[in-house]
């Protein structure tokens, strides 16, 4: 668990000091962005039960835009296969390219059409949010992100890139921190890379523009989010599962402290 900071030693500093280390060219790396994952994260969520319902809402809509003789399990395998395009390295297409090509390919739909895509515009607007059930802020979820930004830490909003925009904003409103203005958010409309792709970390960072050493990815997800480190990111574990190898652990509210420890060293 994260460290009592309230008293500074001679100790404390040095394990501290593992994070402000030396570049390859002798200068000093500190910290300037934070990336936060959402779901987990930022929002209290049952991933298992909130993904079963947003695909039995989605899948009438699927089939509606495939044709009314379409079944509607054809229609979300579709859509699974167009999802798992997303997660496979394209880098001359964004997320969205990736799935409507292949949406395309398999089904004949174009997506990038107007007739078809507007289903799915009002499906997010009007539909979506009906999904949020008991989903809550994680305690502490709108101080730690404030803090980043108070501090002058460039902030992105680093939630798994399979979504359009508009379904990010609304989970960002289930976790209070919509109104927030933070740098970057992930969405399938911009990124051309998901987690747990070293290429994902290396676009967000480049988007805040910022070294990747000289972020901190702070997530719950051991696979997923802890790929950070993969580029030189530093990492805040904050999940429930056993503590993977992480530079840090704690709860989501333990990361406003410890950014606040390492931005006065």
């Amino acid at each position: 668990m994260i460290q009592e900071w309230a008293a500074v030693s001679h100790g404390a500093r040095a394990t501290m000091a593992a994070f402000i280390s030396l570049g390859a060219e002798g200068r000093s790396i500190v910290l300037a962005g934070v990336l936060f994952d959402l779901d987990g994260t930022l929002l209290e969520i049952d991933l298992d039960a909130f993904l079963r319902d947003y695909f039995a809402a989605l899948g009438p809509v699927v089939a509606e835009v495939m044709g009314a003789d379409v079944n509607v399990d054809v229609a979300l395998q579709a859509v699974m296969t167009s999802t798992e395009a997303m997660t496979l390295p394209h880098a001359d297409t964004t997320n969205r390219e990736a799935f409507n090509a292949t949406f395309r390919r398999l089904t004949g739909t174009n997506l990038d059409l107007d007739e078809y895509a507007l289903p799915f515009e009002r499906f997010y607007a009007e539909v979506f949010p009906t999904l949020r059930g008991k989903m809550v802020p994680r305690a502490g979820a709108r101080q730690t992100v404030e803090t980043a930004l108070s501090l002058g830490l460039k902030v992105a909003i680093a939630t798994n890139p399979i979504f359009p925009l508009s379904a990010i904003r609304e989970r960002m409103r289930w976790a209070r921190i919509e109104d927030l203005h933070v740098q970057v958010i992930t969405s399938y409309e911009t990124m051309h890379a998901t987690k747990p792709l070293s290429g994902y970390y290396s676009e967000t960072a480049g988007m805040l523009g910022v070294d990747p050493r000289n972020c901190l990815m702070v997530g719950d997800d051991r696979t997923l989010d802890m790929a950070a480190a993969d580029i030189g990111m530093r990492t805040f574990y904050v999940g429930n599962a056993p503590i993977p190898t992480a530079d840090y652990s704690g709860s989501t509210a333990d990361v406003a402290s410890l950014l606040e420890r390492l931005v006065s060293i």
